[in-house]
């Protein structure tokens, strides 16, 4: 993988004028002749393209209180009447801290040799800092010995959410002392794991830790704090994020990789016209410029500022030397999108809701755009210049998957995963280096405040028996993976 430098300010809102893909070859589908070398849809995937399945610690492990692990915030949100649905806790989820090798195992025998998991910050350091838990690293050390011998290789996420709630008692995401933890815990966990793992993630979704965890409240820790205080948080992010990237060109170890994962909001022009994707880019410019913009430019953007105005953030000297350190690659998680379109009356471009009838997922944003792949990725490589873009998550949410004769027929799944790596196809043939997609997610789990309600699984689990089942969207997967083609 190539490393990048972050573009600077100038460079992102010249983003127009960075030497693109030519507009008619990226906004053709890739057709059934081809000149040599140009991939079609009978094609396979690049030989080097990566195929993995992704989880969470909170998600799956269980074991919340066991062998030394400390409280997290969700622990203690899924607690509080009202906030998740059934009034569901991660306490025992999938049981996978004591499943991990049939887990692996079965992981190895549907050819899944490429997996995406995260730590749990409190089961290493169960107050955020102060006294390590030798027991939390233990763990992990068995559980990657597990996927060694099973051949899977560990794509390793340092925070998927799951902050030590003693931590959130002593601010959170406001406070700077989170940052200081996230240091030592960043740097502890990548001394311990660098034999063991050479790809590692900083965060997960900042958005979504941040606004939706202190703006709207409907995530753990389920504050609603001022604008003012948001923004702090993001910029705590931020923060955490270079203090990642700093702990794995320190301790990392010959090879070692990293690289954020975001939820950027994704543009979709509605016509693939010059005017459309000029709207739908200018689009995407605005709506990431807190995280991606902020990171790429070295600083908060003139344009940013000025649309938070006495709402930004505090930033201290030296900040952004820490934010903007260069990556090896950019994880997107990209679910869905929104249609864009030119503006009218000088606007630079119109954002078209979705109709109430547009087709979607049991999960109601989930909004069914398989087009965003194409585009998330495509507008991060010519905005930002990467040159080399995994999709970290990509999957679908429905409920009442029942088993029925040994098997669970989501068809619904399977089409959803098809539709969207043709995409991925159609945008590796355009020449954006995708070099890989994660899907979300291997099995059933604790889906956050929806409980155990919704079903993001390819391989089913009765939350009772503790049951796995592969679906038919599993085996199809599988398929894709072994030939290598979209069948």
């Amino acid at each position: 993988m190539t490393s990048f430098r972050p573009l600077r300010r100038r460079q992102l809102f010249a983003a127009a004028a960075l030497p693109a893909l030519a507009t008619a070859s990226l906004a053709a589908t890739p057709q059934r002749r081809s000149a040599p070398g140009v991939l079609t849809y009978e094609s396979p995937f690049p030989a080097d393209f990566v195929f993995g399945v992704a989880a969470a610690s909170a998600q799956l492990e269980g074991a919340a209180f066991e062998d030394g692990k400390g409280e997290s915030v969700w622990d203690r949100f899924s607690r509080i009447p009202g906030k998740v649905h059934n009034g569901d806790t991660p306490d025992v989820a999938c049981d996978h801290y004591h499943r991990f090798d049939e887990d692996f195992a079965l992981m190895a025998s549907l050819g899944f040799k490429t997996y995406r998991l995260s730590i749990a910050w409190p089961r290493i350091y169960p107050n955020g800092d102060g006294a390590l838990n030798q027991k939390g690293l233990d763990f992990y050390h068995r559980l990657f010995a597990s996927m060694k011998k099973h051949g899977i290789e560990p794509w390793v996420t340092l925070f998927h959410w799951d902050l030590p709630q003693a931590l959130e008692d002593r601010g959170g995401w406001t406070s700077r002392v989170t940052v200081d933890a996230f240091a030592k815990y960043a740097d502890t966990v990548v001394k311990a794991f660098a034999g063991e793992v050479k790809h590692w993630i900083t965060l997960n979704e900042i958005v979504c830790f941040t606004l939706f965890g202190y703006g709207t409240g409907g995530k753990a820790p389920g504050r609603k704090e001022s604008a003012k205080v948001v923004n702090q948080t993001y910029h705590h992010a931020l923060l955490c994020h270079g203090h990642g990237v700093r702990a794995v060109r320190k301790f990392g170890g010959a090879g070692a990789v990293v690289g954020l994962t975001d939820n950027c909001g994704v543009s979709v022009p509605v016509t693939e016209t010059p005017a459309d994707i000029a709207a739908a880019k200018a689009w995407f410019v605005d709506r990431n410029a807190q995280v991606l913009g902020a990171i790429h430019a070295g600083k908060y953007t003139a344009n940013f500022l000025a649309h938070v105005g006495a709402d930004a953030p505090d930033v201290r000297p030296g900040d952004f030397d820490l934010i903007s350190l260069p990556t090896d690659f950019l994880g997107l998680n990209i679910y869905s999108g929104t249609y864009v379109r030119a503006g009218k009356n000088g606007a630079a471009y119109e954002a078209l809701p979705h109709p109430v009838n547009y087709p979607r997922a049991d999960s109601t944003w989930l909004r069914l755009v398989p087009q965003s792949i194409y585009w998330g990725t495509r507008f991060s490589h010519e905005v930002y210049g990467h040159q080399a873009l995994y999709i970290t998550e990509n999957g679908c949410g429905y409920d009442e998957e029942p088993v029925v004769n040994g098997e669970v027929l989501d068809l619904h799944r399977r089409d959803y995963l098809r539709s969207h790596l043709r995409e991925a196809h159609r945008v590796i043939a355009a020449g954006v280096p995708l070099k890989g997609y994660f899907l979300w997610s291997f099995i059933d789990n604790y889906e956050w405040e929806d409980g155990y309600q919704r079903r993001f699984g390819i391989v089913h689990c009765d939350f009772k028996t503790q049951v796995r089942t592969p679906k038919l969207s599993a085996r199809y997967y599988a398929d894709v993976i072994k030939t290598r083609k979209i069948l």
